[in-house]
C-alpha cells in the first residue's frame, strides 16, 4: 500500500484517481504530478515500484497539501473574520458567502430547520 503525505492511497485505483485522496490534489494536479514524476497515469497504485513512489514524493514536495493547506485555509478564514469584511461576517454567522439567497435554500450552511412559533393575534 502506497503512503504519501500520511494518507494511505487505495491499491486498486489508477494513479490519477488514487492521488486525489490527498487533500489539496484534484484530477488536474494529479496528472501534473505524475507527468513530472514520469509515471504513467493509467498504472494502478499497487503496481507502482519504489522508484516511481520516490519520484512522486519528490514531485509533491513543492505543493502544499494536507495539514499545511488546511491550516492555511483556516488562517485565511480567521483573517476575514477578524477584519470584519462581508465574507468574514457571513462565516461568523454560518450563512452562505457568495451571494446565494437564504429565504428558501442554503440548508447545508444553516443546518436543520428551527421552527419559530407564531405570535398570537
Amino acid at each position: 500500500m502506497a503512503r504519501i503525505s500520511g494518507i494511505d492511497l487505495p491499491k486498486n485505483k489508477r494513479g490519477v484517481i488514487g492521488l486525489t485522496y490527498i487533500y489539496g490534489i484534484g484530477r488536474s494536479r494529479a496528472k501534473l504530478i505524475l507527468s513530472n514524476a514520469g509515471v504513467d497515469e493509467n498504472i494502478k497504485v499497487q503496481d507502482w515500484n519504489d522508484d516511481q513512489l520516490a519520484a512522486i514524493r519528490t514531485a509533491m514536495n513543492e505543493i502544499k497539501v494536507e495539514g499545511a493547506l488546511r491550516s492555511e485555509v483556516q488562517t485565511n478564514i480567521k483573517r476575514l473574520m477578524d477584519i470584519g469584511c462581508q465574507r468574514g461576517i457571513r462565516h461568523r454567522s454560518g450563512l452562505p458567502l457568495r451571494g446565494q439567497r437564504t429565504k428558501n435554500n442554503s440548508r447545508t450552511r444553516k443546518g436543520r430547520r428551527k421552527t419559530v412559533a407564531n405570535k398570537k393575534k
